[in-house]
């Protein structure tokens, strides 16, 4: 989301973008500011607080999460010197899931052209479709269309048929789980223009544009949740979300060590000074992330694609600096893997640089996006979706 900022001293207008993540560690703030002639903004502000009131990514007590959010804001605020009244905002969470759904319309024009209105009848016939009840569209991402029954390359529009169908990947989240983290950033004082599944939010830092073609997996290691999502084509195709995180490994790590949980998160990062029996640790470590690596290799068997993307897996999130965390996931999955990393920052040293923070370093780019936010808070499944889904057809064009 980028807003224009008025500097009363010199009256010169500023480009500013706001991003919040809402995590169930961390609630993270950050302020960029786009200057001229540079492709990514400058970061000049950020906040970060320990999350309240969140369990596995969902709000269970809107009033202290909404302190949390307060807490990175006011940070935020401070650092950067810009009142934060509206942002954009990251949704992660158990109940974040990616459903396939497919439609049909028939074409409306006497001559048989396809028009924009018949490929809107045909993905609202893919949401009909749906199976899943009681769950908030954040994004609808085209995947494929075809007409009389032959596969369309590139836009439907301007083709000429009489049966349009479509295939679309729809990202949504718990309806509930959506009302409860609207009121706490509500209650925060911060006006949500955007509302973005993470996966969206961080590809783009995390993914480069041939590994997302070539075929990815990009895995988001939370504190209580693990997200992963899939790309070919430059496109998201599957994305799904497993209620055990990185907390999980530092639990383990205190009850098999006795050591206090801050020394057990310390072991974890390998960032302790004190030595302890490195193959007991290792033993730790490997049986939780061997329990992460099974869901994640059993959901790309199931969508038929294990061991078949060549771009391997892409790690983010505060979990992806688990000591060892790379070798075991190439020997489980049996796929390149890699910690992600960042070139928005050049050469400088910045603690932005850590994977934990790409989500919502990536809400400051949403407007180079091809994906548009699906509805206003209050909206139904429906509305407001067409722009978002007319915006996502770009990305089938070749």
């Amino acid at each position: 989301m980028v807003v224009k900022w008025k500097q009363q001293k010199t009256n010169m207008i500023r480009n500013i973008s706001i991003g919040i993540e809402v995590g169930t560690a961390k609630v993270r703030a950050v302020v960029g500011e786009f200057v001229k002639g540079e492709k990514n903004p400058k970061v000049i502000g950020v906040g970060e607080s320990e999350s309240r009131g969140l369990r596995h990514g969902y709000v269970l007590n809107a009033q202290t999460a909404a302190e949390s959010i307060r807490n990175a804001v006011e940070m935020a605020e401070k650092s950067s010197g810009i009142k934060i009244k509206r942002a954009a905002l990251a949704v992660g969470g158990v109940t974040l899931l990616g459903e396939q759904s497919s439609g049909e319309a028939v074409v409306s024009k006497a001559d048989g052209e396809v028009t924009s209105l018949d490929i809107d009848k045909a993905l609202e016939d893919c949401e009909n479709n749906l199976t899943s009840s009681n769950k908030k569209i954040l994004r609808v991402i085209p995947l494929s269309f075809k007409l009389d029954g032959r596969e369309i390359l590139g836009r439907p529009e301007g083709s000429k048929g009489t049966k349009l169908e479509a295939k679309a990947l729809f990202i949504t989240c718990s309806s509930q789980h959506f009302e409860d983290l609207m009121e706490a950033i509500t209650q925060a004082g911060v006006e949500p223009t955007d509302v973005v599944p993470s996966p969206v939010a961080c590809v783009d830092i995390a993914l480069s544009d041939r590994q997302k073609m070539v075929g990815a997996v990009l895995v988001d290691i939370g504190s209580e949740t693990v997200t992963m999502s899939v790309f070919e084509n430059e496109t998201m195709t599957s994305l799904r979300a497993f209620s055990i995180g990185s907390s999980d490994i530092t639990n383990d790590i205190a009850l098999g060590m006795k050591v206090p949980l801050e020394k057990a998160e310390e072991l974890k990062l390998g960032s302790s000074d004190v030595k302890f029996s490195d193959k007991k640790l290792e033993e730790i470590v490997e049986a939780r992330l061997s329990d992460i690596f099974e869901l994640i290799e059993n959901h790309l068997k199931k969508i038929k694609r294990n061991g078949l993307l060549p771009a391997g897996a892409v790690f983010v999130g505060g979990g992806a600096n688990t000591k060892g965390l790379e070798e075991l996931a190439k020997k489980s999955l049996q796929l390149p893997a890699r910690v992600g990393s960042t070139e928005m920052f050049g050469s400088a040293r910045t603690k932005l640089r850590d994977p934990a923070w790409f989500t919502v370093l990536g809400l400051l780019n949403l407007e180079d996006q091809d994906y548009g936010y699906s509805g206003k808070p209050s909206g139904g499944l429906w509305k407001g979706v067409k722009n978002a889904v007319r915006s996502g057809i770009k990305q089938l064009m070749p």
